[in-house]
């Protein structure tokens, strides 16, 4: 084919093999039932092309060589059993500004663990990984991500912070997995793997919303353990997994958790989730005061819409003072809409509730309120998404409500009303070594 660059005269690419049908894959997956994106980017080394010019020998810009890389996409997927052998690369990132409307002054967005910088331009979160899927003829597999931004910063916690928690922060995936041939195929997985308790991603690009859900800021995003996955037929799915603390970066106490995964595929639309956490998460061990933590979600899909419910409710007896027994319930109504081609928008109403302050720090009943619009682009092999959000959180309770006009040094305010303007940019893709 004949490619015309400017100031280089018309350059003739021939590729020595077919274009496979190779596609691009995001790193876990949308935790959360999401469609992935359908344009797929494959990479192909260079050393595939042999390049003639009309002209005596030009150096080429690195921008013309990966001009040349980087072909059309590619409407035929790889079948996914060949596409989960492939190794996968990529990376993100996110930034955004969000105008409190509450205050001019730059401000946390109170007991809010995600996009909690308001009024300043945030670098909230980048990520770049590389993983190899596993089959039963290529049974080893692996997963290795960092991140960065100012999203990892509450990841922390403010104590009993795990050893070297500050270094671990910047890794969201760290383990390996082997598939083995037993039965429908039972698949081990150990380290630091994505969490499949809660309905949204820690990045914001597999979900509905730019900013996350109550519900979801407060159960774990990540998990550090060990365990192993059973199809039990085409549509069930189980999990079973022995796990550090619900806080992946805190150590509460040396005792394993468990934590429990059922997925059940009604039909081609419909999908039930329930998903459980228990185990000790107070310096008392005893059974007594074990939490426990249940996460049930269900979805419906088609082509051009989802529509989601998710109800999480955590409980444990305080092992101090007056031994009361601590309660938190979220609720979540997730909408979204392909209205037409890239637009697209989304829509969340949700409930949390924290009588005891256990999560949140403060005792408070929070209502909100979310919609989205986002606009999806692709270019040079980057899947670009511009989304704009509104967001009104209403906080009462004695401990309830939000930084004011005066900033934090004011009095609280109930309500919040936010909007951000958002860039989000990713690039994924496979290779086979």
């Amino acid at each position: 084919m004949g490619i015309r660059v400017a100031g280089v005269g018309n350059v003739r690419v021939f590729s020595q093999i077919p274009v496979t049908t190779e596609h691009s894959s995001l790193l876990e997956g949308p935790r959360k039932g999401i469609k992935p994106n359908p344009y797929h980017f494959p990479m192909l080394p260079l050393s595939r092309f042999r390049i003639i010019s009309s002209r005596p020998p030009l150096r080429l810009s690195l921008g013309i060589v990966l001009s040349l890389l980087i072909p059309e996409p590619l409407m035929a997927e790889t079948p996914p059993e060949e596409a989960e052998a492939l190794w996968h690369y990529g990376a993100y990132l996110d930034v955004n500004y969000a105008p409190d409307l509450s205050t001019p002054r730059s401000v946390p967005f109170r007991d809010k663990l995600t996009t909690n910088r308001l009024n300043q331009f945030s670098p909230d979160l980048g990520m770049i990984y590389l993983r190899k899927g596993t089959t039963t003829e290529s049974p080893f597999g692996f997963e290795i991500s960092g991140q960065a931004g100012y999203d990892t910063n509450d990841l922390l916690p403010s104590d009993q912070p795990l050893p070297g928690a500050n270094v671990l922060r910047y890794f969201s995936r760290a383990n390996v997995s082997y598939q083995t041939d037993i039965g429908n195929g039972l698949k081990f997985t150990g380290g630091l793997m994505n969490s499949f308790i809660g309905y949204e991603s820690f990045y914001a690009k597999d979900n509905i919303n730019y900013s996350r859900a109550w519900g979801s800021d407060y159960s774990p995003y990540f998990l550090i353990g060990i365990g192993a996955n059973y199809p039990v037929n085409s549509q069930i799915d189980t999990g079973l997994f022995i796990v550090s603390d619900y806080n992946y970066l805190q150590e509460v106490n040396t005792q394993p958790k468990y934590a429990t995964q059922f997925t059940y595929r009604i039909n081609e639309h419909l999908k039930w989730m329930e998903n459980a956490f228990v185990g000790p998460e107070q310096n008392n061990t005893a059974f007594q005061y074990w939490r426990g933590f249940l996460n049930s979600m269900v979805e419906w899909t088609e082509d051009d819409w989802t529509l989601a419910y998710v109800l999480d409710a955590g409980s444990q007896r305080a092992s101090t003072g007056n031994h009361v027994q601590q309660l938190y319930v979220a609720n979540a109504l997730y909408g979204r809409w392909n209205v037409s081609g890239p637009w697209t928008i989304g829509l969340r109403p949700e409930l949390y509730y924290d009588p005891n302050g256990l999560q949140t720090g403060n005792i408070q009943f929070i209502t909100a309120i979310t919609s989205t619009l986002e606009y999806n682009y692709q270019e040079a092999g980057f899947n670009n998404r511009l989304r704009l959000e509104y967001r009104y959180d209403k906080s009462t309770g004695t401990q309830g409500g939000f930084y004011g006009p005066e900033g934090v040094s004011g009095p609280l305010v109930p309500g919040q009303s936010v909007i951000f303007l958002v860039l989000m940019m990713s690039y994924d893709a496979q290779f086979q070594p």
